[in-house]
């Protein structure tokens, strides 16, 4: 099987390369992102692996499919940047449903601290010898109550390490998982009552903007937000205007961005930032953005490329491993 890995980086050819040769696999890793103009790259092979923030929208999908592609390999869990419709019946889609759960959980509750108790800033006066901690001061996360929005995989090992911080937990789901020791609680009620918001749900039509306008005007003064999500779950609009009002948002945790697709995973340190809303995200102290990190770990990648490219090999026999979005 040969195999062209779009939006390709240094750390996947370390992971993906000796499995690939173990399988008699013939990959070949490309740094483009996959788009309009580069889905012709594909000729010539059976199946593209692409990425979170590839675009794989429908003339992408018919172009895949001219190329004769059998399939797509998403190495991630997410496939919102997918057209199912355009590839339903022509082409399969295999996912990587779970890899590290502990990773996402524990990079967000790395955000809150950081956020909280302000060590980015920290860092960064201590580079110029400057001591003060005047403006650093952050609050207990004990006793604090934490509405964590999705209770998959990572959600619950989000509500473990709450609990080793002594954190009331509210929880939302559209399935509640009944089997779990948490409060369920309306959305609404959630976002009343939390002094920090964790979102850790898909990307769906319900779901798209769930924090906008009206959900932040209920929300407590002082609230942390944290998502590790996808972006488009906060409206960056809206996130902004309240980010302006005094004492409204405590702190920001951002590991994903609505925009991200042409941004994130890149170096755009010698460029103009032409992106308005993140460019004014970044300069509100009480914000941190980082690029779509969360998964990132060892044990994480290993287990991507492992289940990647057992996909692989499950297209290769045509059968039904379990990891199909959906089946051509």
């Amino acid at each position: 099987m040969k195999i062209l890995f779009f939006n390709a980086k240094p750390y996947d050819k370390i992971w993906f390369k000796p499995l690939a040769e173990q399988m008699n696999y013939q990959i070949k890793f490309r740094s483009v992102r996959l788009d309009e103009d580069s889905a012709g790259l594909a000729k010539g092979y059976d199946a593209i692996c692409a990425f979170v923030n590839d675009d794989l929208n429908k003339n992408v999908i018919n172009e895949l499919i001219d190329a004769g592609i059998k399939g797509i390999l998403m190495r991630c869990a997410g496939y919102n940047n997918v057209d199912l419709e355009a590839a339903k019946g022509k082409l399969k889609i295999l996912r990587v449903p779970g890899y590290s759960p502990e990773a996402v959980a524990e990079f967000a509750m790395a955000q809150i601290l950081t956020v909280n108790r302000q060590t980015h800033r920290a860092y960064v006066r201590i580079r110029d010898f400057n001591m003060n901690i005047n403006g650093l001061m952050g609050e207990n996360l004990y006793k604090k109550t934490i509405g964590i929005v999705g209770t998959g995989r990572i959600g619950q090992a989000m509500i473990r390490i709450c609990r080793g911080f002594g954190m009331k937990i509210l929880a939302y789901d559209l399935y509640p998982n009944e089997s779990l020791d948490v409060e369920y609680v309306k959305l609404e009620q959630l976002f009343r009552e939390s002094d920090i918001i964790s979102l850790h749900c898909p990307l769906t039509d319900d779901s798209r903007y769930m924090i906008n306008e009206d959900s932040l005007k209920i929300m407590k003064d002082g609230v942390y937000i944290m998502n590790t999500s996808r972006g488009e779950l906060i409206r960056t609009e809206d996130l902004l205007e309240a980010l302006r009002v005094p004492g409204k948002i405590g702190g920001v945790g951002l590991d994903v961005y609505e925009e991200e697709e042409e941004l994130f995973y890149e170096d755009r340190s010698n460029e103009i930032m032409t992106d308005d809303m993140l460019a004014r995200l970044v300069t509100f102290p009480n914000v941190l953005v980082t690029s779509h990190q969360g998964y990132f770990t060892k044990e994480a990648m290993q287990e991507i490329a492992h289940v990647t490219m057992e996909n692989a090999k499950a297209l290769e026999e045509g059968r039904d491993n379990g990891n199909e979005v959906i089946s051509s």
